[in-house]
């Protein structure tokens, strides 16, 4: 049997000693470190895995840490939506994003050009900036080639980014694919728009990235998901586990519960009866900012991977 144990910080404390003293704390830090250990299982058992996560988190300094996943060879496949695509370029042109109070006055915000995501800024002057180097951008992608998959699509974008912390970057110069089936949703739906009056045989094929996202794993591969948030982009990326035989190694980090049936909130629990996760499957759950949660799960497994030279 398990018990409480009070929590101590002393002086040789890592983020890894932090999160294994959540083993025996109770509520979300117990749920938290098994995150951890669900994710340590799955990038030492070698398993196949899809990243996936909602456009807020890319606004936040999380997609430093999503680029580096990549980097060090730990993401197989990331799923997204089109807010993460424009952001991470968005960086990636040099734009800041600063931070403000959950209380600002929006009407004053508004009048600024500034929009709000939670206590961060995205201002309309970046927007602005975003279109002229997606026209530039896109206009490269379609003379060189006119059809192309949306995975195709931004792996094209990665190749013409030189910034370390981007997501699509890292994914292109490792190879690893980044599906965005809902990239129609945002600013960057209405340059694909623009493009397609300026080149009429300009064209995304969905269906082709639908494919692709079925042969990511085969039924005989170790299997894992980390699903950061909800929406789309996780519902995607179980597909493909559906499909497959369900996936060996599942994580969710969320703010939504399941009591209203949405998937956003949906447990590992729930997932299995759909079969997108295996029945013996090791998974966990953890509700809370991921922001905060996701960093303290991820830095804890890295320092144990680091530690045993396995990056």
């Amino acid at each position: 049997m398990e018990f409480v144990k009070d929590l101590r910080w002393n002086s040789h404390s890592y983020t890894s000693d932090l999160v294994e003293q959540f083993e025996s704390q109770g509520f979300q830090s117990t749920e938290l470190f098994k995150v951890s250990e669900v994710m340590y299982k799955m990038w030492t058992e070698k398993s196949k895995v899809i990243l996936s996560f909602t456009s807020n988190m890319v606004t936040s300094g999380l997609r430093g840490l999503f680029a580096q996943l990549i980097e060090l060879g730990l993401v197989d496949a990331v799923v997204t939506t089109a807010g993460s695509i424009e952001e991470d370029i968005m960086r990636a042109m040099g734009e800041k994003f600063p931070l403000t109070r959950f209380g600002a006055d929006d009407i004053e915000l508004h009048e600024k050009g500034h929009n709000r995501v939670g206590n961060i800024i995205v201002t309309n002057d970046s927007y602005m900036k975003f279109e002229g180097v997606m026209k530039k951008m896109i206009d490269k992608i379609v003379e060189e080639k006119s059809e192309l998959t949306i995975v195709e699509f931004l792996d094209k974008l990665g190749s013409q980014l030189e910034d370390t912390n981007s997501i699509l970057y890292q994914a292109h110069k490792k190879g690893i694919p980044v599906f965005c089936p809902a990239i129609s949703d945002g600013a960057i739906g209405f340059h694909l728009y623009m493009a397609r009056d300026r080149y009429p045989n300009f064209k995304l094929d969905l269906i082709g990235d639908f494919k692709k996202l079925i042969f990511t794993f085969s039924p005989d591969d170790k299997k894992g998901i980390i699903a950061l948030g909800g929406g789309v982009s996780k519902h995607f990326a179980l597909l493909s586990t559906l499909i497959n035989g369900g996936a060996d190694y599942v994580v969710y980090l969320t703010t939504s519960t399941g009591w209203s049936g949405r998937l956003s909130g949906a447990s590992t629990k729930e997932a299995k009866s759909w079969g997108k996760v295996k029945d013996d499957s090791d998974s966990a759950t953890v509700i809370g900012d991921v922001t905060i949660n996701f960093p303290l799960a991820a830095f804890r497994t890295l320092e144990k991977l680091h530690i045993e030279a396995r990056i």
